[in-house]
């Protein structure tokens, strides 16, 4: 199983969204990087729902329930998107501000890269979320 950050503007769709439909289909990436990143996504892979905007701050954990498929509202045939679903809310958000503070994850996409909206985390960033929240 992997772990990944979805970058989601709250007013377009937020955690509270996820929630209340049950599911979605995460649509919309057309970054290169991002959508390779989509496509890496596997069955039951762990995905950290992250407030980008004025919240900036990692709210919920969702899982990957169908992974990547062509996106059938784009022409554009690199485009794909996969379906989640909500697993459970994080205790409490996890900022950016903090994530920042953290020497550990200075090298993380999320810090690194911050236009990019699926970031890839590994174990360790995963832990120190999960521990904050």
């Amino acid at each position: 199983m992997a772990f990944w950050l979805l970058k989601t503007e709250p007013n377009e769709f937020s955690w509270e969204d996820l929630l209340r439909d049950g599911s979605t289909v995460w649509n919309g990436v057309t970054n290169a990087q991002a959508l390779i990143n989509l496509r890496a996504m596997q069955l039951d892979d762990q995905c950290l729902i992250y407030h980008s905007g004025d919240v900036r701050a990692a709210v919920g954990i969702a899982r990957v329930s169908r992974t990547a498929y062509p996106d059938p509202n784009s022409e554009n045939p690199k485009h794909v998107v996969v379906e989640i679903e909500p697993v459970g809310p994080l205790a409490q958000p996890v900022s950016l501000a903090q994530i920042k503070a953290e020497p550990s994850l200075a090298d993380w996409a999320l810090v690194r890269q911050s236009r990019l909206s699926v970031v890839p985390c590994n174990p360790e960033q995963w832990a120190w979320i999960i521990a904050q929240a």
